[in-house]
């Protein structure tokens, strides 16, 4: 983490579900040259297809019906921070397609304009899926894939790291005892 913090590479950050990933990529964000700017968070999973270009880029205020004012995208909440997309390996071709775009040009237009928007945010990204397979059953771009993980990180699962046990309980057992004293 210390290592990679000090850089502005894309970062892909793997591991099963529940290991600690968005955890890892906070501490990127803490320690790196873009922790003055905002830690954005998407979880790439969750978001409807129909709503992702809304909320990944924004939107102006008439856009498509109920776009009752203009909403800045993550990509621009994150300029000059850090966007995590959580679980980017359940994207649809279509959303990896726009963002490899963003990512390559750092540049991007808000639903309903034409005007052009920079971000200059860090990408740190997360998957418990095997990308590399993905990207062999054509289920995932493979340029998007490069542009994502010039650095992986693979986070192991607690029962790999049985070292680890005795300070996560010390931790947890003082944030617990001062919050309910």
């Amino acid at each position: 983490i210390e290592k990679v913090a000090q850089t502005d590479v894309s970062v892909l950050i793997t591991g099963e579900s529940g290991t600690g990933k968005e955890v890892v990529a906070r501490e990127i964000h803490a320690r790196g040259r873009a922790r003055s700017g905002q830690f954005v968070a998407v979880n790439c999973a969750a978001m409807p297809e129909e709503l992702i270009e809304s909320e990944m880029f924004g939107h102006e205020k008439g856009a498509f019906t109920g776009a009752a004012s203009q909403r800045i995208g993550k990509f621009e909440a994150a300029n000059k921070g850090t966007l995590f997309l959580d679980e980017v390996g359940d994207m649809s071709a279509s959303t990896q397609a726009k963002l490899l775009r963003v990512l390559e040009e750092k540049k991007f237009q808000r639903l309903g304009s034409n005007e052009l928007r920079s971000s200059d945010a860090r990408v740190v990204s997360a998957t418990n899926k095997q990308l590399e397979e993905q990207v062999r059953q054509n289920k995932f771009r493979e340029d998007l894939y490069y542009r994502l993980c010039v650095v992986t990180m693979h986070v192991p699962p607690l029962r790999e790291r049985k070292s680890d046990i005795p300070a996560l309980a010390h931790f947890f057992a003082q944030r617990y005892a001062s919050a309910y004293r």
